[in-house]
């Protein structure tokens, strides 16, 4: 297979959750440039409409609109079947939804933190439906699971100081969890043809964030900037598609080199 035909997702059909985000809209874009019939959800149904609406089409790709709620059990079984009704089938998740959280260590509660951890068992609950469906079709699939630089290392307290809350440790608890998920996953289904990688973003901040902040965090940077949403675009490309079929249970960090000090 030549390049182009490793990257080429015509003909496959991608659902990826939290489509309406920051950089969950950026990869939504991606994977609808390389051919894919995509499947935004968000837990407004509206929003995704708004997205499947505006995603450009490649050749005859039809792109499609669900609700789903990834923090609520009975709401991820009804979106994946309205997008298996929608669609015909799943050959890629991208499991990108986040219900946010910015309570740090000093003011989070119990009851926070657990709901924190929900996002990790909806990541789970999903990615075992589009397993078993890939199963049932005797198809293959590819599961993409979004960690963070956070799953892996710790952050800077002094980043942080002064001008807004800590990160939050629920967070990072969550997505050192979705790498560790990724590789128990991953060895699990490979025998299933279910692929399982994970995608963990460093510093992408939205334009809603603290600018001092943006500041402190540029400094810590080896490369001096913050990540642009596009820069995730070919990664999220790569770990869909064929051009890497021979690789699960991985975690790739796009992090201009923050985890590399």
């Amino acid at each position: 297979m030549t390049v182009r035909e490793l990257f080429n997702l015509s003909g496959k059909v991608a659902l990826i959750t939290g489509a309406t985000g920051h950089l969950g809209s950026a990869m939504a874009d991606a994977l609808a440039e390389a051919g894919a019939s995509v499947i935004a959800s968000s837990r407004r149904l509206a929003d995704a409409q708004g997205v499947a609406q505006r995603l450009p089409r490649v050749g005859a790709t039809k792109h499609h609109a669900i609700e789903l709620d990834h923090t609520s059990e009975s709401s991820i079984q009804r979106g994946f079947d309205a997008a298996i009704e929608a669609a015909g089938r799943i050959d890629i998740l991208i499991n990108n939804g986040h219900d946010p959280l910015g309570a740090d260590w000093r003011t989070v509660t119990a009851e926070q933190f657990t709901r924190q951890l929900a996002n990790a068992t909806g990541y789970f609950l999903l990615s075992r439906l589009l397993r078993d469906h890939v199963v049932a079709r005797r198809g293959t699939g590819n599961v993409v699971l979004l960690g963070s630089m956070y799953g892996t290392v710790g952050s800077y307290p002094d980043a942080y100081e002064g001008v807004a809350a800590a990160s939050p440790v629920a967070y990072h608890t969550l997505k050192g969890g979705i790498v560790q998920m990724t590789r128990h996953l991953a060895v699990y289904w490979a025998k299933d043809g279910v692929r399982v990688n994970c995608l963990s973003p460093g510093p992408f901040p939205s334009e809603m964030a603290a600018p001092a902040m943006v500041e402190r965090l540029t400094a810590k940077s080896p490369m001096g900037r913050m990540g642009r949403p596009e820069e995730l675009k070919g990664a999220v490309v790569f770990l869909a598609s064929d051009a890497s079929s021979y690789m699960t249970g991985q975690n790739l960090i796009i992090d201009g080199g923050w985890t590399a000090w």
